[in-house]
């Protein structure tokens, strides 16, 4: 049996450098600056067929909180992982552990097909 092979994990400051960039969902903000984004319920064509037969439609609302909402409207494959983390640093200066929560955050979006990096 051939070995598993382990993907390295990028260290931090490789992890910083990156580019976060949206997939192209609908998203919009509210009046209290917090993104909802429209996210499909299927990607396959039956699950589509199905939504439209019951007459349901294939989208679901995923609500962010505040730093999510920042962290989400400046993932436009321009700013780095760092220049994201700086203005979060800036917009909330008495949150504990700013720099695990946007790294967990980006890494949740990345395996949900959210976003991606360049």
């Amino acid at each position: 049996m051939p070995k598993k092979t382990k993907t390295r994990l990028p260290t931090t400051d490789e992890f910083l450098a990156y580019h976060p960039i949206r997939q192209p969902f609908e998203w919009v903000v509210n009046e209290e600056n917090r993104v909802c984004i429209k996210v499909p319920k299927f990607r396959h064509p039956i699950g589509k067929k199905l939504c439209a037969i019951i007459r349901k439609e294939n989208l679901f609302d995923a609500w962010l909180d505040d730093i999510g909402s920042i962290i989400w409207q400046r993932c436009d494959g321009r700013k780095t992982v760092k220049e994201i983390l700086t203005d979060v640093q800036k917009q909330f200066p008495n949150q504990q552990n700013l720099d695990q929560r946007l790294f967990l955050f980006l890494q949740q979006m990345y395996h949900l097909n959210y976003i991606n990096f360049q």
